[in-house]
């Protein structure tokens, strides 16, 4: 990388922005805590101003949780201004500054860049050249037109070099510039662009819309860890129904979730699925979701992913024959493609493996309830059940069911401890081996299912159980 850090001329200079008044008043620690680093940078007679997400949520009234600083300040003078520093990117002229408020309850990290522009994209993300610069270019090396926007709290002015402002009243997400170039520069940007659009609310500019498709396979340049967090903040935030639809629509599904994209025309059977084929059923599902675990959200968008592979039409109906189990066995390889933590990988399987599982708890025996009520992941698998009937057939009976085995039995655990153990049954003359384990196993069947309650009951069973084995 060929890095340029000498100050370019009009550093802290905003002549050529559209220049609005607007009060920002901090509404947050972070927020306060950000406008503290920027009295510290301009009393030592730098340029420095609140950039990017932090004012586009503020100005549309979201919750603003990260704040950025740009700033003339090179990293050097900015690390020399505050006791504790860490220099994450200073070839990229970023430092974060750590700042214990006296009246937050916790200290709060503040990004701060030194304006620059960026050239030379080699490797569909990362720029070759970095130049410190002037606020103007420091606009024009940024994704979107929104996320371009500066803001001077002391003086309560927003610079806008790229129109930003004017999208976020029209509900607009604009590339800057050339849309291609921008794409190219950093392919995650792809994702970015159907993320926003959908988090937001937003249309996409049909400029923009329209540079898409044709670089789609750029995906394929990004870490698969990357891929995964921006499709990780589209299943979590607001309207991942949206984001699916137009990452579908846009080419870009097919190439980072193949699995998910051949759901589109797979037909269901339409007395149980009235609402469409499993693209259509999955996307419904997401839409239903409400702050969604990380666990449930990826389970909720991977919980029919075995129905391709294993669909047949048979006896006059569409039949997916152990969907639930192939599904599971698809979700993990699919998790562990993206580098996803091993725990997620896990319990997103067990769940899709699941998802099934409370078909019919109307004529269930009891034992079989308590350990579905015992699952380490019962809560997604509750309401992953809900929310599959709620974009199908509507029906919530087992669910309802469920809810009041749970209720019955919160005073006690869902899976007691065992009324009789292995040392007992080896002390009545069973010999060591799998014999010792299945009747354990049987024991503790009767004991869920109210057969036996007593630890003496349990002895005299297993006794009469002995002698009729002989």
């Amino acid at each position: 990388m060929n890095l340029q850090h000498e100050k370019a001329d009009g550093a802290g200079d905003f002549s050529g922005a559209v220049e609005t008044v607007l009060a920002l008043p901090p509404l947050r620690a972070e927020e306060a805590a950000g406008d503290g680093v920027i009295a510290v940078l301009r009393r030592a007679g730098h340029t420095a101003c609140r950039v990017g997400g932090c004012v586009r949520d503020r100005i549309l009234g979201r919750p603003v949780t990260d704040v950025d600083i740009a700033t003339s300040a090179t990293p050097e003078q900015v690390q020399a201004l505050f006791p504790k520093t860490y220099a994450v990117g200073a070839a990229f002229g970023v430092v974060i500054v750590h700042v214990e408020p006296p009246d937050a309850p916790e200290a709060v990290d503040i990004e701060v860049a030194t304006f620059r522009s960026e050239s030379g994209y080699v490797d569909g993300r990362h720029p070759g050249q970095v130049c410190f610069s002037s606020p103007r270019e420091d606009a024009s090396r940024r994704d979107f037109t929104i996320n371009a926007l500066f803001y001077d709290p002391a003086a309560q002015r927003l610079y806008d070099f790229a129109g930003g402002l004017e999208d976020l009243r029209a509900g607009v997400v604009r590339a800057i510039g050339d849309p291609a170039g921008r794409f190219r520069e950093d392919s995650l940007r792809l994702l970015r662009a159907v993320r926003f659009t959908a988090e937001l609310g937003f249309t996409l500019d049909p400029a923009t819309a329209a540079a898409i498709p044709p670089l789609a396979e750029r995906l394929r340049l990004i870490s698969p860890e990357r891929i995964f967090a921006e499709l990780t903040r589209m299943l979590r935030g607001r309207h991942p129904d949206s984001a699916f639809r137009l990452l579908a629509d846009l080419g870009l599904l097919e190439v980072c979730l193949p699995e998910i994209a051949v759901m589109r025309g797979v037909a269901q059977p339409p007395q149980y699925h009235p609402e469409g084929d499993v693209w259509e059923h999955t996307l419904k599902l997401l839409g239903l979701m409400e702050n969604p675990s990380e666990t449930l959200a990826w389970a909720a968008l991977l919980h029919d992913v075995g129905k391709p592979p294993t669909f047949e039409f048979r006896d006059g109906r569409e039949r997916f024959p152990c969907h639930a189990p192939v599904g599971a066995e698809l979700a993990r390889g699919i998790l562990e493609r993206f580098h996803a933590p091993r725990a997620l990988c896990e319990a997103v399987a067990e769940v899709v493996g699941a998802h099934m599982m409370i078909g019919d708890v109307t004529g269930m025996r009891p034992s079989k309830i308590r350990r579905i009520l015992a699952r380490p992941t019962f809560v997604e698998d509750l309401e992953l059940h809900r929310l599959d009937c709620l974009s199908s057939h509507a029906d919530l009976a087992n669910y309802d069911r469920l809810l009041l085995e749970r209720e019955k039995l919160a005073s006690e655990p869902p899976i007691p401890p065992p009324l009789v153990t292995g040392k007992e049954l080896l002390a009545l003359g069973l010999a060591p081996g799998p014999k010792v384990g299945e009747l354990l196993r049987e024991a503790q069947e009767l004991q869920l299912n109210g057969e036996l309650h007593t630890p003496e009951e349990a002895l005299e069973w297993a006794r009469r159980r002995l002698a009729s084995a002989g």
